[in-house]
């Protein structure tokens, strides 16, 4: 007897029966892995982002980035060198804030710390304090207008 009232004799039957086996239904946009990389022009690339061969790879996931090559020699072409910097050399609050979160992540990571730590043991702590004493490895990029950037370290912002 079952929780539901209903007795077991009768049995229960089913009239649903698929048209087609389930091995046998195949998506019309299947690709085969043999054709893309035997052929340059294999069906669904003629774009070339999705080619095999490497010649057009998609940086972090930018089509428009163009060819993995030349996007970093394009980057150190936009970089402004330091003798040159036209912005000021201090910290933002927002620049400060994201440098004391990375560093403060870092730091509960086990990375070393760079200053005495006098019994703190909080990493957000340690870091506020290796920013006092200009001792944190990182560097700030600030992005211009023209699409050029300027690289400070902490050590130079105030």
């Amino acid at each position: 007897m079952s929780d539901y009232g209903g007795d077991h004799e009768a049995e229960e039957t089913y009239d649903y029966e698929p048209d087609q086996a389930y091995d046998e239904i195949e998506p019309d946009d299947f690709l085969n892995p043999e054709d893309v990389e035997g052929e340059e022009g294999a069906e669904g690339y003629e774009d070339g982002y999705g080619a095999v061969n490497g010649d057009r790879v998609v940086v972090s996931g930018d089509p428009n980035a163009g060819y993995s090559g030349k996007v970093v020699e394009q980057q150190r072409a936009k970089k402004i060198p330091n003798d040159q910097r036209t912005t000021t050399p201090y910290m933002t609050k927002y620049e400060k804030a994201r440098v004391l979160g990375t560093r403060a992540l870092q730091i509960s990571l086990n990375a070393p710390v760079l200053v005495d730590l006098e019994g703190e043991t909080d990493p957000l702590q340690i870091a506020m304090k290796e920013l006092a004493q200009k001792k944190i490895p990182l560097i700030v990029r600030r992005y211009l207008p023209d699409g050029t950037y300027e690289d400070w370290t902490c050590e130079e912002l105030l």
